[in-house]
């Protein structure tokens, strides 16, 4: 029987060998590794421009540039994307960005920013903003263009999205009595009060979203029937009766009166 010349060799000449090509494996390996690592280092590699994309009118990209570009760390193979991503949501009015590299030099960034629609008050004491997805952030508040932004208040940052909400939903349904919310707030045991722009304030009281808006409704097909019984109209509602609701009247003499939903 034929044998090969590898068989034929000592068992300690063919370890040798093996542990010989390890060596020059692991060698190759490293020298590769080492190479990988210089080539990665030169400086055609390191970022020359930075290009912005998206939403870009509450700061210039010059500002952007100059906030976010200290903390860029790295070049087009060692630049970590996501403390990149960190470094330009960093930036006021910044809400998210994505990071693209390009190769072999040049960073994109895509920007969003905060669309502002309402105040918020918080605990903390500190007046901030509510983007529309319902996320509290901080901004300077004279940057804020639009005007007339409603007040938003709850316990803590995480309610302000149910907030918002609740406004959402409560402004189409005051519609048909001309008025407006100005503060939406809700307690930490989460019972909501309502301030319209006539400086009226309205308790809702505690319940599902739905449940709330359904008692507002109810109050608005009857209020205006009510307060004109009385000839004088009203300044504040207690809507957390069960079969009904309280309306103090404006005017020297104050009578609160009961009122409850027709039959039809």
């Amino acid at each position: 029987m034929a044998t090969t010349v590898a068989n034929e060799l000592p068992p300690d000449v063919r370890m040798m060998n093996a542990t010989a090509l390890a060596i020059i494996v692991l060698a190759g390996t490293v020298l590769l590794a080492a190479g990988a690592a210089w080539f990665a280092r030169q400086p055609v590699f390191a970022f020359r421009s930075i290009r912005l994309e998206g939403e870009v009118t509450r700061n210039s990209a010059a500002t952007i540039r100059a906030n976010a570009a200290p903390r860029l760390a790295g070049n087009y193979f060692t630049l970590d994307l996501q403390a990149a991503r960190r470094a330009f949501e960093s930036v006021p009015w910044v809400r998210h960005a994505v990071i693209q590299r390009v190769f072999p030099n040049r960073l994109v960034v895509k920007m969003e920013e905060h669309h502002p629609v309402a105040v918020w008050k918080g605990d903390e004491g500190n007046d901030r903003l509510v983007n529309s997805h319902g996320e509290v952030f901080e901004a300077n508040l004279g940057d804020v263009d639009e005007d007339n932004l409603p007040e938003f208040a709850g316990s803590d940052d995480a309610a302000a999205a149910a907030v918002l909400a609740m406004y959402r939903q409560l402004r189409p349904v005051l519609m048909p009595l001309d008025l407006t919310p100005t503060r939406v707030a809700v307690s930490d045991r989460g019972s909501w009060r309502v301030e319209l722009d006539n400086g009226a304030e309205v308790e809702l009281g505690r319940g599902s979203q739905e449940e709330v808006v359904a008692r507002v409704a109810r109050f608005v097909r009857t209020v205006t029937q009510v307060a004109a019984r009385q000839r004088r109209s009203w300044d504040h509602a207690d809507l957390r009766h069960a079969d009904g609701y309280a309306l103090r009247m404006k005017g020297p003499v104050a009578p609160v009166v009961a009122a409850s939903e027709p039959n039809e």
